[in-house]
């Protein structure tokens, strides 16, 4: 076993918390922090499938291509959670009439069960989160976020991610 420390200081010299990266993602991982600690193990539930979850029954019979546009998450890792929420009997692929390509995502009845316990703690988080701002301050963070998320959203003509051609290694 390694016994070096490794310094949370940069080398260069700054605060490591000015770095506005390693705050989003720091963020996003005390955000996080409620689902590890106190729904994961009880609900037997991955983060991603926990997400879907919460979407669908917010947003009853989303597609799964939907629910990878709304959460921004890749396509194939929903394909995944969506599988493992059948799997558990959490949710059913329905038919569509007016398209018949389309599966629209529904709550089963133990899917709804689950929603239903955990929605109190999810309404928590949030208001927690802006225990501290006002409502315009909300608004305003609320614009910042959407401004941030349809900048890594934008693609060029041809369709390709502007944020993927942007952080592309050399």
């Amino acid at each position: 076993m390694n016994n070096e420390t490794v310094s949370a200081e940069p080398q260069d010299g700054r605060d490591p918390f000015d770095d506005t990266l390693h705050r989003v993602l720091r963020l996003a991982n005390h955000l996080n922090a409620p689902f590890a600690t106190y729904l994961a193990h009880g609900y037997d539930i991955s983060i991603n499938e926990f997400r879907l979850l919460m979407l669908i029954g917010r947003h009853p019979r989303c597609a799964s291509h939907e629910l990878a546009e709304i959460t921004g998450v890749n396509p194939m890792s929903i394909s995944r959670a969506v599988a493992a929420l059948q799997k558990h009997g959490r949710v059913t692929a329905a038919r569509d009439p007016a398209n018949k390509k389309r599966k629209p995502l529904v709550l089963t009845p133990e899917g709804e069960r689950l929603y239903h316990a955990m929605r109190p703690q999810v309404d928590k988080v949030a208001t927690y989160l802006v225990s501290r701002l006002g409502a315009e301050e909300v608004e305003t963070l609320n614009r910042y976020l959407d401004v941030l998320v349809d900048t890594l959203q934008a693609t060029d003509e041809e369709g390709q991610s502007l944020f993927l051609s942007f952080t592309r290694p050399e």
